[in-house]
């Protein structure tokens, strides 16, 4: 199918309703699933949520090797399979669906350099403390991520896995970084969020954007995952404007309570 066909497909199928039988795969939740991808996952699902979007949440331990990125969570809408929140949100506003239709050019702006700024740093800080922390590797990273797996096929794909993410550590200047440096990267992340959120409900005012999806996503995973030390989650309990908004938003789009 030539490139113009496939558009004009894509186009078609993402005019049709958004339909009650969605599906959103994540890796498996209580053994297999590391930070970085909760949070990715719980981004999206709270931005269906806040779209009122109905999707059941599936989990595979073969998730990753499904999406067609090779990164989740991807949802399955119709004869269409997308993966991450960029392209998601996408999907969704091209069935007419979208929380920053509100904004205005220069919020729109902010909003995406916000957004980057928690993949570029939040984001970041995750997958090293996953992959390059040597006690959280060993004790948390390659027993849940090779979980599935039978030896030594789970250490052969938790060491390639490694590699790979700790050779993106390197390219973008974070592979000699210290644990003190990235979580002090982590806490200028929280200050510039806690500042653009002063004391309102969302960073937009009354109406969550894609941004409310992502830092909730974030935020919410670091709160409630059991570290081999709770500094990370310190970093943020830091911020109590921030805490109010992740128990704001749980509250309001989710059924399970934050304790």
């Amino acid at each position: 199918m030539s490139l113009v066909a496939e558009a004009f497909v894509t186009q078609i199928a993402a005019a049709e309703p958004w339909p009650q039988n969605a599906v959103l795969y994540q890796p498996l939740k209580e053994e297999q699933i590391l930070l970085s991808d909760n949070a990715a996952c719980l981004a999206v699902q709270a931005f269906l949520q806040m779209c009122n979007l109905p999707v059941q949440v599936v989990c595979r331990a073969n998730a990753e090797y499904m999406s067609p990125s090779g990164k989740v969570p991807f949802i399955h809408v119709g004869n269409q399979v997308v993966s991450e929140l960029g392209p998601i949100v996408q999907f969704v506003k091209a069935k007419g669906h979208s929380l920053s239709d509100g904004l205005d050019e220069v919020q729109k702006a902010e909003m995406k350099a916000y957004m980057e700024l928690v993949n570029n740093m939040l984001l970041t800080a995750e997958l090293y403390l996953q992959w390059c922390d040597d006690a959280t590797v060993q004790e948390i990273t390659h027993p849940r991520y090779g979980s599935p797996y039978p030896w030594p096929l789970n250490r052969i794909l938790a060491y390639q896995k490694q590699c790979e993410v700790q050779r993106k550590m390197k390219a973008i200047g974070w592979g000699n970084k210290s644990l003190d440096q990235v979580l002090e990267e982590v806490d200028q992340c929280c200050e510039a969020l806690s500042q653009r959120l002063g004391t309102q409900l969302y960073f937009f005012n009354k109406k969550p954007t894609e941004l409310d999806a992502l830092v909730f996503g974030h935020l919410f995973t670091i709160l409630t995952t059991q570290l081999i030390s709770d500094e990370l989650s310190v970093k943020v309990k830091g911020y109590s404007n921030l805490t109010a908004f992740c128990r704001r938003i749980e509250q309001h789009y989710f059924e399970v309570k934050m304790a």
